[in-house]
């Protein structure tokens, strides 16, 4: 449906949601299949002080972006997240992350997307899957 949408694009409609720009996303890489996003590390995202690593809630949320908007080739939008779920592998620390979506299955109505977060130096932080509704908009 939407494979003519360029990186600048997609950028684009990514960077419409104020969190989205909060959490500094950059679209790097658009794939048939994904899409592949780096997020900009904020001192907000600190959890506890003397430790310094980052709030499981951000790796979620960018688990959720990443496999939200690996379907954007297809469906020309971001979608509604139905239900997710999200593993932890290591404490993120300070630093730019990398996060990859792919497409599992793409449906009329429901689609599941997976996505991954990863440190600099490319250690796996957080991965997930999610269902999305994915139905043409009505209208």
């Amino acid at each position: 449906m939407s494979e003519d949408l360029t990186l600048d694009r997609v950028q684009e409609l990514i960077r419409r949601g104020p969190y989205h720009q909060w959490l500094g996303l950059k679209v790097v890489a658009l794939h048939d299949d994904g899409i592949e996003l780096t997020a900009t590390w904020r001192e907000e995202w600190v959890v506890n002080p003397e430790r310094r690593y980052t709030h499981g809630g951000i790796l979620a949320a960018l688990v959720d972006v990443g496999a939200d908007w690996a379907m954007v080739r297809k469906t020309g939008r971001g979608v509604p997240t139905i239900d997710m779920r999200v593993d932890y592998h290591a404490a993120a620390m300070p630093g730019d992350l990398t996060v990859r979506g792919r497409i599992v299955r793409m449906g009329g109505q429901f689609s599941t997307a997976e996505a991954h977060v990863y440190d600099a130096q490319g250690k796996l932080l957080a991965s997930g899957r999610g269902t999305y509704f994915t139905a043409p908009p009505k209208g």
